[in-house]
């Protein structure tokens, strides 16, 4: 089966929680759901867009702050403390820069009105072509043998 691309959205404080997690990095979705994990594959890959800095933040981030491969395994509980348990996946993310979207807006295939650019980022998590993963890739110098592109 191919490899698939997605997009995922949350704070940058939560994506770089994933991001920047030992050994091995990981990513939630939709605040903790499980349903979404279960559409992803090992070998996928996958680019976190945070729209603000903080999780209900007012600021204007907008922009890809990581970018990785699903790894092999089921999507698993992960404790967090006062109650919250959420579903995770574990994901090896690539080096590289956090990157504005603003300069790739009008060159993103899944934006269909530059106008309108933020709609399709309300869904959470939706997946996108080989172009426009690299594309990202390349806004975030991260190194695009590690995410076989």
């Amino acid at each position: 089966m191919a490899q698939r691309n997605w997009i995922a959205v949350a704070s940058a404080e939560h994506a770089r929680l994933g991001r920047d997690h030992r050994p091995l990095g990981f990513m939630q979705v939709g605040h903790g759901k499980h349903s979404p994990l279960k559409r992803l594959s090992a070998g996928d890959r996958v680019a976190y867009y945070s729209p603000s800095t903080v999780f209900g933040g007012t600021d204007r981030l907008q922009s890809f702050v990581s970018i990785g491969v699903v790894q092999p395994g089921e999507p698993y509980e992960f404790d967090m403390g006062n109650g919250f348990v959420p579903w995770r996946r574990d994901v090896s993310y690539a080096a590289g820069h956090e990157a504005p979207i603003a300069p790739l807006i009008e060159r993103l295939a899944f934006i269909e009105n530059p106008k309108q650019w933020g709609y399709k980022f309300r869904f959470g998590m939706f997946d996108v072509t080989d172009a426009d993963m690299k594309l990202i890739a390349q806004a975030m110098k991260a190194d695009l043998k590690t995410l076989s592109l």
